[in-house]
């Protein structure tokens, strides 16, 4: 049930008495582990705070390079994913585009491109992970493009090294399927 198809319930809501209100409001914040840490961030951090996110961000990122170019292409694609999903929650909890362009960016440029062939198994994984990887340079780049003119010339230098690194590797010819510049001005 959509709040927004039952108007009475919402006029209804909004003459609550505050103390009800507040009960009610915080059962509902309860029920959602992002929304929490939304109002938890919002309400009650500020910009050290969400440096020091992206820092022990980056730093995990950090941590798991090493073990990162020792794993198959499928062991690879689960980590790279789970990186990416790390600046998603940044992203809902922050609501901060800036910050999630600058993470993508460094995870994208920091992780290698050579991984074991997996022995077992039917799927090409080294596929797989192409298409992803270009995939979410792409979203990137798109976010990038929605950023104010200042901030983007601020991280063009790391988008178009980005760029730069996939166009003189093997993924080059995925990244032209993919409609990828080979670089940003």
């Amino acid at each position: 049930m959509k709040l927004s198809e039952h108007k009475n319930l919402k006029t209804a809501i909004t003459e609550l008495p505050v103390k009800e209100k507040d009960k009610l409001l915080l059962r509902l914040v309860a029920k959602d582990k992002v929304l929490t840490e939304h109002l938890h961030y919002k309400l009650l951090e500020d910009e050290t705070d969400l440096e020091d996110r992206k820092e022990r961000i980056k730093a995990d990122v950090d941590k798991q390079l090493p073990e990162l170019k020792k794993l198959n292409a499928k062991e690879a694609l689960v980590k790279v994913r789970k990186m990416i999903t790390l600046v998603n929650h940044f992203y809902k909890v922050t609501k901060d585009p800036v910050g999630e362009v600058e993470l993508k960016l460094f995870i994208l440029n920091a992780i290698p491109f050579d991984y074991k062939k997996s022995i077992f198994g039917y799927r090409d994984f080294m596929m797989l992970f192409g298409i992803y990887y270009i995939k979410t340079v792409a979203v990137t780049i798109n976010k990038f493009k929605k950023l104010h003119e200042d901030l983007q010339f601020d991280l063009s230098e790391e988008l178009n090294h980005l760029l730069d690194k996939i166009y003189s590797s093997k993924l080059a010819g995925a990244a032209e399927a993919g409609n990828l510049p080979k670089k940003i001005s």
